[in-house]
């Protein structure tokens, strides 16, 4: 059995030897049909494991009290559905002082702004420095660690200390080789000595996470004082079972420093972190249907392709079908061999589609600053479809083949 079906691998590769424009010209369109299935899901993929690595580091034990919700702005016919109003300084203060419920504690934060030079004695960074006013509680409630240094305490805060802790561009860029610890950096014209550097975060989305400076909130109000500054509260809480109420909890307080009354929607927004992760899925999600129509209906018009050259194929052997039947060769022996042909090309271009398309995916990847993943789902799906597609293509023309008559295919010219 195994000297037969060697054989007849043999006799398919030379087949396909002899009709290597065909051949080629069909497995370019198999690929590209994998190419375009493996391309996509491979991107949505690292753009989904990015994603998830950002905001993973919040935890689903932390909520935010924003200016709005996750969801559109924005109706149908292009006007803005409701406008709220920016949460304020006095509100977050107000806030924090009156919201208590149990293992919660409350950071507040605004970014001053995004395009800061930074200062140290003689050298300073290009004006593209995120500089944000925090308190206490920021790292923590952001999942944010430290590569050197300390944290922020509550005295740093209460105190308005001039101190300050770096991204990690930093400690290679503006430093140098130098230790930045107790280093005096300065932010339009006010010194600070740096007390901590943040493990590395990449950039999202062209954000670049690295290259930021926190300070003390009061301090960062005196420095950046443009009017309309909205502030961000985070909310984290101990125990993940006291989610629920400590959300409620947060509305209810924040309804009353905006003295809403009880008929009145609320002009806030609140979310979590997994939300916004669960929101980015459902519309990577269509991506995902989009790669498999793109490539189902390519799929489908080569395996079209695919079942006519082998039926050409059939009908161009005819005579050497008749002489290996006359011979003895047995009509599984003739299918056998027209089905090795169709599934050998149809693998040649699963294999071909599924390196252009991790290709594909790494170059997109490269480009949005993505972490790449191998997509080995996509990869096996392409391996399936590919082995399906030889099977619905091959089947007819090896039956065809096997069911011919030894005597007129003899007399086939």
């Amino acid at each position: 059995m195994f000297p037969l079906l060697k054989e007849n691998i043999r006799i398919a590769f030379d087949s396909i030897k002899s009709q290597l424009l065909r051949t080629i010209l069909t497995v370019l369109i198999i690929a590209i049909g994998i190419t375009a299935l493996v391309g996509i899901l491979s991107a949505v993929s690292a753009l989904e494991n990015t994603i998830s690595s950002d905001f993973a580091s919040m935890g689903a034990n932390t909520f935010n009290l924003q200016q709005y919700e996750f969801s559109t702005q924005r109706r149908g016919s292009g006007e803005r559905e409701k406008i709220n109003p920016i949460i304020s300084y006095r509100e977050v203060r107000d806030f924090k002082e009156s919201y208590v419920y149990p293992q919660t504690q409350t950071s507040i934060s605004f970014t001053g702004t995004g395009t800061a030079e930074v200062k140290f004695e003689n050298d300073k960074t290009d004006p593209e420095v995120s500089v944000l006013g925090v308190n206490e509680f920021f790292l923590s409630n952001s999942g944010l660690d430290l590569e050197n240094g300390r944290e922020f305490n509550y005295f740093d805060i209460q105190n308005n200390n001039n101190v300050a802790i770096l991204g990690s561009d930093f400690a290679n860029g503006l430093f140098k080789d130098k230790n930045p610890i107790d280093k005096t950096i300065s932010i339009r014209g006010v010194k600070f000595r740096v007390i901590g550097i943040l493990e590395s975060k990449g950039s999202t989305f062209g954000n670049n996470q690295d290259l930021r400076v926190l300070i003390p909130i009061e301090l960062a109000r005196s420095i950046f004082t443009q009017p309309n500054i909205n502030y961000n509260i985070s909310v984290k809480v101990g125990d993940k079972q006291l989610m629920e109420g400590a959300q409620s909890e947060a509305i209810i307080t924040f309804r009353n420093i905006r003295k809403l009354t009880p008929l009145e929607e609320n002009d806030f927004g609140i979310g979590k972190s997994d939300d916004l992760i669960n929101r980015i899925f459902s519309i990577t999600s269509y991506l995902n249907i989009a790669a498999w129509i793109i490539s189902i209906i390519t799929i489908f018009g080569s395996s079209i392709a695919l079942m006519n050259i082998m039926l050409v194929s059939v009908t161009e052997r005819t005579r050497e079908i008749g002489i290996r039947k006359a011979l003895g060769a047995k009509g599984s022996t003739i299918a056998t061999q027209f089905f090795m042909e169709t599934l050998i090309i149809g693998q040649l271009g699963g294999i071909l589609g599924i390196l252009l398309g991790i290709l594909i995916g790494l170059g997109v990847s490269a480009a949005a600053d993505f972490d790449f993943v191998t997509p080995w789902k996509a990869m096996f799906w392409a391996t399936g479809i590919t082995i399906l597609v030889a099977v619905l293509a091959g089947s007819y023309p090896a039956s065809k083949a096997a069911k011919q008559d030894p005597v007129e295919s003899l007399h086939y010219e």
